[in-house]
């Protein structure tokens, strides 16, 4: 579970996207993120996620924020994701763990009584100040960007 709060700094980042190119915190300073945080590409549940999303893409372009997907998988793995999916959005991978560990979101997942590290989905909105405005923990995977609207809605 996330070990940040709301109103805390978002932890910088700095991780190379599907193309290879190094995407920063500080680079979208003065916008609002979405940062969401899945297991693997191209799995039943990181597809609904990532599809909702993309369904609703250009509402939150309209809203000004900037979507960011994070997860172990390599650039090229990313690249296929995005190309199978028509994804508009970059995808960090993050294969060492550095960011998924600075958003308390890697830790012990149980499955069918099996217990592993993993990601724990979950997904940060960022405020223009680079604040931490919304977590969601429990994620609907299929309605996600109904979701995060809806927490954003309340939260405005």
């Amino acid at each position: 579970m996330s070990h940040l709060s709301v109103g805390d700094p978002a932890p910088a980042f700095s991780a190379p996207n599907e193309k290879g190119e190094i995407l920063t915190l500080d680079q979208f300073k003065g916008k609002k993120i979405v940062l969401y945080f899945y297991p693997k590409d191209d799995t039943p549940g990181c597809t609904a996620e990532a599809c909702s999303i993309r369904d609703n893409y250009q509402r939150f372009l309209n809203q000004g924020y900037v979507v960011l997907g994070v997860s172990p998988d390599k650039e090229d793995k990313h690249q296929k994701f995005i190309d199978k999916y028509e994804l508009p959005f970059s995808l960090l991978a993050d294969s060492e763990h550095k960011i998924l560990k600075d958003y308390g979101v890697w830790g012990l997942k149980k499955f069918m009584g099996r217990e592993y590290m993993g990601v724990m989905r979950t997904t940060f909105v960022i405020d223009e100040k680079g604040k931490i405005a919304e977590i969601i923990s429990k994620v609907n995977t299929k309605d996600h960007a109904d979701q995060i609207f809806d927490l954003m809605e309340i939260a405005s």
